[in-house]
């Protein structure tokens, strides 16, 4: 137990002096989240590459067993495939984080490095054998082994990633998970298993000192997906050492929140047709913030509460008998039915809608591949001009404007302003700038004015316009130096 305490210790003061000294250096040299989309929550810049110091404070303890002659340091070096998967993994899981948080990476990118941790992994001994099923016989999987644990890992590591939206949710949530194995393994004598949870959960608070409202610094994608990563790993090696009849129904629900808002969010974006890896307000915190009225903290403070309920249903779960089991399960499946159906999940009034806002999701999809398309192929920033016109019909514009930054060969720089106008719509304006930026530096901005009446910007249209302004970007860094159109042109539209 020593040894223990020693590694919470160390991983919590480690955690604290990384994550202070990360959001000092992050505020100096400008890294920071922008508070620019309507599902942004906070409303000021914020450091965000607070995932430093919760990978620091988790493998601060652990590097320290490679040095120190002890029995736990020697158990520990005799788990080469573990320590050798954790390390490996964590490394590419924690670059893939940090490419992310400072320069952004596609989902295509993530995938493909979270699909080779996960087969590492497999390779390396981390495997789901057999599903239990405490109203009946196990399922051995034999050679679905593979596929159930690679989406096993991929799904853990992008369940935490998603629940990262309000300050201390993610961390919060990944300690109750972190508990629950904790637990699972020291009733098992497992010393291993608990160092490692024990150094994480130190890891989690020394962040949490500084993440929990009102933050001053963000977890970033390296955070979340090194917690969904470890979680995803040793839950694993806790449930192929259970004895239970449940097995790995014990991590399911100790990872029941993320889970759930995972599962919800692909059910909810497959049915309204946006993009599978869309971000949106239709996250269970998003939902308790509205329809509860509740604020940031109580927020996160309601979601800490259902995360100690699935940590005690996990817990519980583990000892059960499979007739307990059955019962803990479906009264679990009521709870959440009953909460889905509170926080407007199953509202059958807004289903009836569904089809024609999946229809016009996917209108504006293909509209928006076929102008960013366009963008990237313009020869001139004046054809980027043309190509993102079609925008004022397809949305309803009254007023369109791009501007582009130019730099003369004297250095100066000067404006290329494109405008354009339409009949539509004679209400008070509603204005969106967006700002057009690339590697850091601001190139130009898109101005969308509409008349119709609306006072704020849903959010398909919003991805739509942030996909375009991409592009347009994209196209501006690349066209800049060869712009020769006349500032001040203003193009009349067809209606």
């Amino acid at each position: 137990m020593i040894t223990l305490l020693v590694a919470f210790v160390v991983s919590l003061l480690v955690a604290l002096a990384l994550t202070r000294l990360v959001r000092d250096r992050a505020l100096a040299w400008g890294w920071l989240d922008q508070a620019n989309s309507s599902r942004k929550v906070h409303v000021r810049p914020i450091p965000r590459l607070g995932g430093v110091g919760i990978v620091g404070g988790f493998f601060a303890p652990l590097c320290a067993l490679f040095l120190v002659d002890s029995g736990v340091g020697s158990h520990f070096r005799s788990h080469t495939e573990l320590v050798a998967g954790l390390f490996l993994g964590g490394a590419a899981i924690v670059a893939l984080g940090l490419y992310d948080d400072l320069r952004g990476a596609g989902a295509r990118l993530k995938f493909a490095v979270q699909f080779a941790v996960a087969f590492g992994l497999y390779a390396m001994g981390f495997r789901i054998d057999v599903i239990a099923n405490p109203f009946g016989p196990e399922l051995v999987l034999g050679a679905l082994s593979l596929p159930f644990t690679v989406l096993w890992v991929v799904g853990v590591v992008n369940a935490l990633n998603l629940i990262d939206g309000l300050d201390g949710l993610a961390g919060g949530v990944a300690f109750f998970g972190v508990g629950t194995n904790f637990i699972l393994a020291l009733s098992r004598g497992d010393v291993l298993l608990s160092l490692l949870m024990a150094a994480l959960a130190g890891a989690i608070l020394g962040f949490l000192v500084f993440n929990f409202n009102p933050a001053s610094i963000f977890m970033g994608d390296t955070g979340s997906m090194f917690l969904g990563f470890v979680l995803a790993a040793v839950s694993i090696k806790t449930s192929t050492k259970s004895g239970t009849a449940v097995a790995m129904l014990v991590p399911v629900m100790a990872l029941g929140l993320p889970i759930m808002d995972t599962l919800l969010a692909m059910v909810r974006r497959s049915l309204l047709g946006r993009p599978m890896f869309s971000a949106d307000r239709e996250h269970i915190h998003h939902r308790l913030m509205s329809h509860l009225v509740l604020s940031h903290r109580a927020t996160v403070l309601v979601l800490y509460g259902l995360c100690g309920l699935f940590m005690l249903v996990a817990l519980a779960l583990s000892f059960a008998s499979s007739a307990e089991s059955a019962m803990l399960l479906c009264g679990m499946g009521v709870l959440i039915v009953l909460l889905m159906r509170r926080l407007g999940y199953l509202d059958l009034g807004r289903a009836r809608g569904m089809h024609q806002v999946r229809q016009r999701n996917l209108w504006l999809r293909t509209m928006v591949k076929d102008v960013t398309r366009a963008v990237r192929a313009s020869p001139s920033l004046e054809a980027v001009w043309n190509a993102v016109r079609p925008l004022a019909d397809a949305l309803g514009l009254s007023h369109q404007e791009l501007h582009f930054q130019r730099i003369r060969p004297t250095g100066l720089a000067d404006n290329v302003v494109f405008e354009a106008q339409r009949p539509a719509g004679t209400g008070v304006p509603f204005e969106v700038r967006i700002t057009l930026e690339a590697d850091g530096e601001v190139l130009g901005a898109m101005l969308l004015v509409w008349r119709d009446g609306r006072s704020a910007i849903n959010r398909d249209e919003e991805l739509a316009l942030e996909q375009v302004a991409d592009a347009v970007a994209e196209s501006a860094g690349r066209l800049r130096p060869r712009a020769d159109s006349e500032p001040g042109r203003l193009v009349a539209m067809r209606k």
